[in-house]
């Protein structure tokens, strides 16, 4: 026994002693319980009381207890090691669970070995024996190892039925694998505006790939997704890793427990269950009792760590998760939950946490897994070697029937194909295409032996070589004939991949062991397959098959149960292979069969069949539904695996190649070829909306393609390039059946063209080679730093084939110089190339030279950007260098290290007949050193000429910009050097500056050095010019310079003699640096202006100015703001030749002035010899300065006018004292609310006007200014507008007005005054006698003037607008008329007037004594009471001599004793029937001359009615009734009473329809006739005639207007000799009566009949475009005229030079009143004529020469005309083409009776209405002004309005459409009505 012992002690003991270290580390982590149990088994003998056992794992002293019990138990006895060893297992946590297998296994064989029992009670020395639940721990071991070693049987013999047949071995290590960040940031995806940008389907790159056993090492205690496409062998792979853990191989340890779970098995599982459930029930049922599972369960919530499961196929998992199961609380693993439940807390570490988890889905699917997953990998796809050698193995494993030549074919037909190829990159799709090529060439074969049976000898032949090509002796001939043979399977290849599954099928169904003879059908498109054979063959079981695929799709079912499927299709289905066998376990663990397709892509594939051949989906549901495929996935996605590529197919179906096959599958389905035709045009419609679209990501766009590529439709092709000008792909990994895709839709577009951009897509090179199929590609863009040299040296290989591509751009990336190369290489290979963008790479300056090379070589480029590729200066030297030999280079612009762009001009050849700028080139940002810049100055001396040279931002120091000023001279700059924040100091500013003098070419610099910076230099762009006229400007504004600093300016500035324009605004010059200044300004002979605002300047520098103002005779304007301290602007007149007569502006505004800076300016510019205006305006004056002011004013002898601000009436006082104190006072203008000035004289003024506005005049104001106004003796208008004066002030001024001495008028509108007011003005006409008329207004625009006379002789008048009059008051202003002692002229508009009213008021001015003229409109005197109102003024009152009604205004003449001659109702809308009322009248007022009637609606009733009158008025001279209608009866009915009346001599009947009976009346009529009106009347051409030829029995015809009538050719002969036989004839008017001149020569006969017409005073022949042959005559006899008052002649097509014969044809017509010349084509020969001619005509009161052509040449020509035209009235310059009118308008000062001007039209700017606004005030009857149409703005409207306050006459200014916004028009509008925006 004791041998025994000591050797088992030996083992023991050993062991412990090898394992110490580890368990040493696993007992200090243990609590310090465990450490006290586990020390209490030490004996006390052995020097180890117990009261010593630490308390703690943590403290160093427990660690030495800890190494004291190890050493204890290494030399302790066995038994006591091995109850030891036990105890550690039962009581500690966390041990590795091979360590503790060999624990258990160690203590349990030694104490076996031992016979160890439990402890005798005699032995108390041996440590305690575990208690019996410590006991469970070695059992539970045990049956957990059991079940490992179960489930690794159970994986092996999974793995030997997965690989029977196997084609191709797969090991780890050859499957690539490429990582991805679990939750890593996604680049943007498409940033189209409007569209949802869409996460990145890009799941890795080409560049970054491993082996998926690399991937999954370091995989323990981690959740790890394995990404990849349906077919990519997930399951697979995941069976592979459970037979390597099975055979203690791969990354999981062999002493993990291997669960493999599949999704599709956990779909089954709709009840909640245990975890334990689940291990045992579905996945690997256990062997042992109940307790040997919850031993294995227990364990497996112990170690969680030892567990790995593999959770494959999640996108197959119907409850998907959530985020709320996701973020679930902690799992209660004593309930059962719903499968989901526990795949989520499996997931989420709340189930087994440390655990390893591998999961297997889909990309689509991968998102439900974020913020879970600790690792992503993406499955690669197979390439084109691993896909040769599974075809290869494909072919070989089946050699027993097919020979190596057709695994050959099969091989190289594959690669060749796109679709095939694309699909082999998928093993399960792989192997499918292999099914697919051996079913095309044993078809081919197979038919190939049947036509060589059939007499094919040839064909048969060929087919024998291909089959036994490798052991042919001949060959060269079986070489052509393989070449053959490759062409033909070449052509039998399917080209979509529609047609590829439908060769699939076909060959899967070619399995069937069931034969028809059936007849050959039509076969495939470019196939020899008999495809309607097959499917005709099995049509009933496909349309099952299909329905069977659809309703799998709509439930989201993968596996079909036998019940799901018919038995016989169920058969059938698995006898040709399209159905794949697989075991499940029921809810209740039962072993049941499930089936499923071949492959996802068939059942959608069927699936498609059945939406395109039966009725299971509708049309709307079909719309509904229809959708792209996205690459890119995200969180709000359907989860569906059956959408991939289900409606690709649909769209393939959709072409028309398929109707025969579907028409087969439809009749099965009860459906026809209709049916079918209309479902494909419905898809063809929902394609052509997407096409259409615009909302598309770039993702779905590809899917677009493909799908559209798949219908074989080159329309909707071109749709897609037409509604999309450039394809955007953004982060999607791209394959080359996409590009293939592409270059269908491409192709497709014509000659649109179309742009792709690739922003951050991966691609294989090979994709290069698809899209150079692209015949129409405009733009290409590449950006992403994973294209490099390689892809860009690909890119150069494919360039030259894109014909038509124009730009291309390849930024962002990793380009070298030898990409450059590369691409520079490709690029001069395309001639047509625009645009390259290159920037964001890393070509360095060696890569800038390869791209520079072909600058020369592509003629077409406008553009080459290369910026951010980290160059130096010898990039830019290199460009500069470029310039010079590449003469198109339009543009260089480099910004430093970050942009780098060259921009080129056309084709010179192309473009030779253009002239195109010179290049510029912008340095922008170049932080240069002096030897820099000297090697770049010495680059820009050979550079060829340049527009502009910008070298802004360089910050360079004083030497190195003295390097640039060197050689700056030998630059050739047209235009501009830009030095923006390259120049700071002012010893850099004085080396510019020093420029102007000594560089000729050098004509401005600018220097600013505040925000916004500029600094630059102007050139003269090469102009030859003498240095003396060159104008220079230098502004060196914000500079911060110094009094000390000018003097280094001087210097150059003494030199400078050609400085115009000098800016030395915003320094620190103060007074000192003023007085050099102005010590420097007699060397400035060329100065125009000088800038120094903001220079600190005080009221002392102010004195300085105003000295300098009067002894510079050149210096003219001093313009001064805040006393010096803001603006101070120097303008200057360089013509001395008369200083006198030079005008000189010192203005000081806003500004605060004492009276002491005001004397000491005054004291200055008394000195002034020139004109002088003193402009205080918005400045402060106290009444103290404004004294001292005044007091300095007479001794100003030069002053012409005095501009200040006032506020108070106190100050308006003071300066209207001077209007008695100084003699030279022309005029006060004073107001508080705009500029107040006083205007002076030369000499003793004669006229002096004061107007005094907008204060408020109180009594003692009041009396104040009467008694300062009294003493001004020549006083001649007095305007006292706008001062709150009511009915009492005005009283009160009235009361005053007969001791003021004024001469014109009085202005006292807008003072409040009411009707009371009204009555005390109008009284001033009885009781003031020079008071000769009176306007008031109490409207809108309230009006009140009173004008006045000197000699107060004339007539007196009274006029009142919109007053609203009482009956009071319209009685006592009747009294006061009354009582004038002169005639009265009274005119009421618009006065809201009754009619008894105005009866009463007739009544009452009937009783005065005096004559009076009453005039009186409102709206209501129309119609019948018009009539009654004429019937009771003429029954009221005796003394009416003349009444009339015109339109709404009663016109009538009292006259004392005298007899009613006249009665007039005009255009008053009265009927014939109303003129009844008058038949009192006409029989009681025999005494009547004259009727008219005109302009009103007579008809017959009228036409009666005068019929009547007639006979009664034996003296009615005039009878006038011109008409508005055409009412032919009118002037027939009236013809007879017409021969009665001998008396008519005055006869008017235009307008009026006169027929052939009438005509021969009225001519009867004519002999008696003086005055006759046929204008505008309407006749035959028989009662023409016959009028024409009565006209000359006129012998005693004055007046003859026959104005717009048809006349022929007859009679305008006729009409021409009737004016021979008149002589009398003093008025014609014969407008619009003849066609043009040439067409008939009755004109000219009209023309030569007027020779005799001696006594003619007016002639209007408008419109009769006689030109030059009509003019002549009419020169002619123009001098024969001498009594000749108006000439009218518009509208005749006047040249200009026949214009100068005919104005100098009316020199002697001196009493010419009226000439109208308008619309003619005179020009500056006419003007210039009349400038010689018309001032002989001094009684011209009316000028038209509007619509002409005269332009601004004649100007001075017109203003001399105008100043010689002391009686003109009226001129009209409308549309003359003249701009620059001031001159004429400065001329209307010479023409005192100008009332109406028309200048519109013109394009004429504010100085004419400036001009304008300084002539108004001195032509006091202007009443009306036109300039429409100019180009007035805001500035030369207000100017307009400051003039109408001194022009009361003035009635009206147009100013529609100048220069004005609709809101300033309105402002100044409503400031004064009279100026006029509208259009009307």
């Amino acid at each position: 026994m004791d041998e025994e012992d000591d050797h088992g002690s030996e083992d023991v003991n050993a062991f412990l002693a090898q394992e110490s270290q580890q368990l040493f580390n696993i007992l200090s982590a243990q609590s310090s319980a465990v450490i006290m149990k586990l020390c209490q088994m030490i004996p006390g003998e052995a020097g180890w009381p117990s009261q010593q056992v630490p308390v703690g794992p943590c403290v160093p002293a427990g660690k030495e207890h800890i190494n004291i019990m190890l050493e204890y138990f290494k030399t302790a006895r066995a038994t006591e090691c091995c109850i030891f060893l036990q105890s550690v297992c039962m009581l500690c946590d966390n041990i590795p669970m091979s360590l503790e297998s060999r624990l258990m296994s160690m203590a349990g064989s030694e104490s076996s070995s031992c016979e160890i029992s439990a402890p005798d009670v005699n032995e108390p020395n041996l440590p305690p024996w575990p208690s019996a639940p410590h006991l469970t721990k070695r059992p539970r071991i045990d049956h957990w190892e059991q079940y490992i070693a179960a489930v690794k049987s159970s994986m092996l013999r999974r793995w030997e039925r997965l690989t029977e047949g196997l084609v191709r071995e797969v090991q780890l290590e050859n499957v690539w694998v490429s990582p991805r960040m679990s939750a890593r940031s996604r680049d943007k995806p498409d940033q189209t505006p409007g569209r949802t940008p869409e996460p990145d389907g890009d799941y890795g790159s080409l560049e970054s790939r491993m082996t998926l056993e690399t991937f999954l090492h370091g995989c323990a205690g981690k959740v790890t997704v394995l990404v990849g496409r349906a077919g990519s062998g997930k399951t697979f792979l995941m069976s592979l890793l459970g037979q390597q853990w099975s055979q203690g191989l791969g990354p999981i340890p062999s002493t993990y427990l291997f669960v493999l779970l599949e999704f599709r098995q956990l779909n089954l599982l709709s009840n909640p269950l245990l975890l334990s459930e689940l291990l045992f029930q579905h996945y690997f049922p256990s062997g042992g009792s109940d307790d040997a599972k919850r031993a294995i369960v227990d364990y497996l919530f112990s170690n969680p760590e030892q567990s790995c499961w593999v959770l494959d196929g999640y996108d197959e998992f119907q409850g998907k998760l959530t985020r709320q199961e996701v973020q679930g609380k902690q799992i209660d693993l004593e309930n059962p939950l719903p499968v989901a439940s526990l795949i989520s807390g499996l997931l989420n570490r709340q189930l087994l946490p440390g655990s390893t988890v591998l999961v297997t889905c889909r990309a689509r699917d991968v998102l439900d897994l974020d913020g879970i997953s600790d690792k992503v990998g993406q499955l690669l796809g197979w390439d084109h070697y691993e896909i040769k050698e599974y075809v290869e193995n494909f072919f070989g494993v089946k050699g027993q029937t097919v020979d190596t030549a057709v695994g050959e074919q099969a091989a190289e037909l594959l690669l060749s194909n796109r679709h095939l190829l694309a699909m082999s990159s998928i093993p399960a799709l792989c192997n499918i295409c292999c099914i697919c090529l051996e079913h095309l060439l044993l078809q081919g074969r197979a038919t190939g032996e049947v036509a060589g049976r059939g007499g094919n000898e040839e064909k048969n032949k060929t087919l024998e070589k291909c089959n036994t090509v490798q052991n042919s002796d001949n060959s060269q001939k079986l070489e052509q004939n393989g070449k053959d043979e490759k062409a033909k399977k070449l052509a039998q290849i399917p080209t979509t991949v529609t047609q590829v599954y439908f060769t699939v099928l076909s060959a899967f169904l070619s399995r069937n062991h069931r034969r028809d003879d059936t007849p050959q059908a039509t076969r495939f498109p470019q196939s020899n397959v008999s495809m309607l054979t097959t499917i005709n063959q099995y049509q009933s079981e496909l349309c099952e098959l299909s329905r069977v695929a659809w309703s799998g799709l709509e439930e989201s079912k993968i596996l079909f149960l036998e019940e799901d499927i018919p038995r016989d299709v169920l058969v059938f289905s698995l006898r040709t292979g399209l159905f794949s066998q697989v075991e499940l376990r029921h809810q209740d663990g039962v072993l049941i069969n499930a089936y499923c397709f071949i492959h996802l892509t068939m059942q959608e594939f069927l699936a498609a069949l059945r939406i395109m051949t039966s009725n299971d989906v509708s049309d709307a549901e079909l719309k509904k539904r229809f959708s792209l495929k996205t690459r890119w996935t995200t969180k709000s996605d359907q989860k569906t695996v059956f959408t991939d590529s289900l409606y690709l197919y649909v769209c393939g179906l959709a072409s028309s190649h398929c109707i025969p096959t579907l028409v087969q599958l439809a009749r099965a389905a009860g459906r026809d070829k209709s049916w079918v035709q209309k479902r494909q045009a419905l898809v063809l419609k929902l394609l052509k909306t997407l096409c259409n679209s615009n909302t598309l990501t770039g993702p779905k766009i590809l899917q677009l393609c493909h799908c559209v590529q798949e219908t074989q439709d080159h329309q909707l092709a071109k749709q897609i390039v037409d509604a999309r000008p450039i394809l955007e792909l953004r982060n999607i990994w791209l394959l080359p059946n996409d590009t293939d895709a592409l270059a269908f839709v491409v192709n497709s577009g014509g000659d649109n063209g179309v742009g792709l951009d690739f922003g951050a897509c991966s691609m294989e090179l090979e994709c290069l080679d698809g899209l150079s199929k692209c015949q129409h590609i405009h733009s290409l863009r590449f950006h992403s730093r994973k294209y490099d040299d390689k892809f860009a040296e690909k890119l150069s290989s494919v360039l030259p084939e894109f014909k038509t591509l124009r730009k291309l751009e390849f930024c962002g990336a990793s380009l070298t110089a030898t990409g450059a190369a590369s691409l520079a290489s490709g690029l001069q290979n395309c001639p047509g190339m625009t645009e390259i963008n290159l920037s964001d790479n890393n070509l360095k300056d060696e890569g800038i030279q390869h791209i520079c090379e072909i600058f020369t070589k592509i003629h077409c480029l406008v553009s080459v950007i290369l910026g951010r590729n980290n160059t130096s200066l010898k990039a830019v030297e290199c460009l500069i260098e470029k310039m010079s030999s590449c003469s198109n280079i339009l543009h260089v612009h480099a910004d430093g290290i970050k942009e780098l762009t060259v921009t080129f001009s056309p084709n010179p050849e192309i473009a030779s007949h253009k002239t195109f700028p010179a290049p510029t080139l912008s340095l922008l940002n170049q932080k240069w050193s002096q030897s820099e810049m000297q090697k770049i100055a010495k680059s820009l001396i050979h550079c060829p000429a340049l527009s502009v040279l910008d070298l802004s931002g360089g910050q360079w120091d004083e030497h190195t910009l003295k390097m640039l000023i060197r050689f700056l001279p030998k630059f050739n700059i047209t235009e501009k050097i830009i030095l923006n924040e390259s120049c700071s100091s002012v010893e850099g500013l004085a080396l510019l500056a020093a420029l102007l003098p000594e560089c000729p070419t050098v004509v401005e610099l600018h220097i600013r050095l505040e925000d916004p910076v500029q600094a630059f230099l102007l050139f003269s762009s090469g102009e030859k010019k003498p240095a003396e006229e060159i104008a220079k400007k230098l502004s060196l504004s914000c500079c911060n310079l110094l009094p000390a600093d000018l003097e280094k300016l001087l210097t150059s500035l003494r030199t400078s003699s050609g400085l115009s324009f000098l800016d030395l605004s915003g320094n620190s010059l103060r007074n000192k640096g003023l007085g050099k200044l102005l010590e420097v300004l007699p060397h400035l002979s060329k100065i125009q202006e000088i800038n120094i605002s903001n220079n600190g300047i005080n009221m002392e520098g102010v004195g300085m100015l105003a000295g300098a103002l009067c002894s510079q005779s050149n210096l003219t304007q001093i313009y001064i703001s805040d006393g010096g301290k803001d603006k101070v602007i120097l303008k200057f007149c360089p013509d001395k030749s008369d200083a006198k007569q030079q005008r000189k502006i010192f203005r000081i505004n806003n500004s605060s002035l004492l009276p002491s800076n005001v004397t000491k300016v005054c004291q200055r510019l008394v000195q002034c010899r020139s004109h002088l205006e003193l402009d205080l305006s918005h400045s402060s004056l106290t009444e103290n300065a404004l004294l001292s002011l005044l007091k300095m004013v007479p001794n100003m002898t030069t002053l012409q006018r005095l501009s200040v601000s006032i506020t108070f009436i106190s100050e308006a006082l003071i300066l209207v004292s001077c209007l008695a104190d100084n003699k030279q006072v022309t005029s006060a203008d004073l107001s508080p609310q705009m500029e107040s000035f006083l205007s002076f004289g030369a000499v003793k003024a004669e006229h002096v006007s004061c107007r005094l506005t907008h204060f408020r005049l109180t009594g003692e104001n009041m009396q104040r200014l009467l008694e300062l106004l009294q003493r001004s003796p020549h006083l001649s208008d007095l305007d006292l507008s706008s001062n709150e004066m009511k009915d009492e002030g005005v009283k009160c001024l009235l009361d005053f007005l007969p001791r003021l001495k004024i001469s014109s008028s009085v202005n006292l509108s807008n003072n409040g005054l009411t009707s009371q007011g009204l009555l005390h003005v109008a009284t001033t006409l009885c009781t003031i006698k020079n008071v000769s008329g009176v306007e008031f207004s109490s409207g809108e625009e309230q009006r009140c003037l009173i004008w006045l006379t000197q000699n107060g002789d004339g007539e007196k008048t009274l006029s009142i607008r919109e007053s609203s009059l009482e009956r009071d008051h319209l009685m006592r202003l009747g009294e006061i008329v009354s009582s004038c002692p002169s005639p009265a002229k009274l005119e009421f508009i618009n006065n809201s007037l009754h009619s008894d009213w105005i009866e009463e008021f007739v009544k009452l001015l009937t009783s005065s004594q005096g004559e009076c003229m009453l005039s009186i409109e409102e709206y209501w005197i129309r119609k019948e009471t018009a009539v009654h109102l004429l019937c009771r003024c003429l029954e009221l009152s005796p003394n009416i001599q003349m009444i009339r009604i015109n339109r709404n205004t009663l016109h009538l003449s009292l006259v004392k004793s005298t007899e009613l001659t006249s009665v007039s109702l005009v255009d008053c809308e009265v009927e014939g029937y109303q003129l009844t009322s008058l038949e009192n009248i006409i029989r009681s007022r025999p005494s009547l001359t004259e009727l008219n009637f005109s302009q009103n609606s007579l008809g017959i009733e009228g036409a009666a009615f005068l019929s009547f009158s007639l006979p009664l008025l034996p003296n009615l001279s005039s009878l006038s009734i011109e008409s508005k209608e055409s009412i032919p009866d009118v002037v027939e009915e009236l013809s007879q009473a017409l021969l009665q009346s001998k008396s008519i001599q005055h006869l008017n009947l235009s307008g009026h329809v006169i027929s052939d009976k009438a005509a021969d009346s009225i001519s009867r009529v004519f002999p008696q006739i003086q005055s006759l009106n046929l204008s505008h009347c309407g006749w035959s051409e028989g009662g023409g005639l016959q009028l024409m030829k009565a006209l000359g029995m006129c012998i005693s015809l004055e007046v003859l207007c026959i104005e717009r009538v048809q006349l022929n050719e007859d009679s305008r002969m006729s009409l021409a000799k009737a004016l021979r036989n008149i002589r009398s004839i003093h008025c014609l008017k014969l407008n619009e009566i003849v066609p043009v001149m040439g067409e008939s020569d009755s004109g000219l006969d009209i023309l030569a009949a007027m020779e005799g017409l001696r006594e003619i005073e007016e002639i209007e022949l408008d419109n009769w475009r006689m030109a030059n042959r009509g003019t002549e005559q009419l020169i002619r006899q123009l001098p024969t005229w001498k009594k000749l008052r108006k000439l009218s002649l518009s509208k005749n097509c006047v040249s200009d030079q026949s214009g100068e014969k005919l104005i100098e044809s009316l020199e002697g017509c001196v009493h010419l009143e009226e000439l109208h010349l308008s619309n003619n084509n005179l020009g500056n020969l006419s003007a210039a004529k009349m400038a010689v001619v018309l001032p002989s005509l001094t009684n011209l009161r009316v000028l038209d020469i509007s619509q002409n052509h005269m332009k601004d040449e004649g100007t001075v020509s017109l203003s001399k005309v105008v100043k010689s035209m002391k009686n003109l009235n009226k001129i009209n310059l409308t549309s003359v083409g003249m701009t620059k009118l001031y001159a004429v308008v400065a001329s209307l000062v010479h023409c005192p009776f100008i009332q109406d001007i028309s200048l519109g039209w013109n394009n004429s700017g504010d100085d004419v209405a400036l001009e304008l606004a300084r002539v108004l005030p001195l032509c006091r009857r202007v009443t009306r002004i036109d300039l429409e149409s100019n180009s007035v703005s805001v500035a030369g409207a207000e100017a307009l309005l400051r003039a109408l306050r001194s022009c009361p006459a003035v009635q009206l200014i147009r100013l529609w459409k100048n220069k004005m916004s609709q809101s300033e028009a309105q402002r100044l509008s409503h400031m004064d009505r009279r100026l006029n925006f509208s259009s009307t």
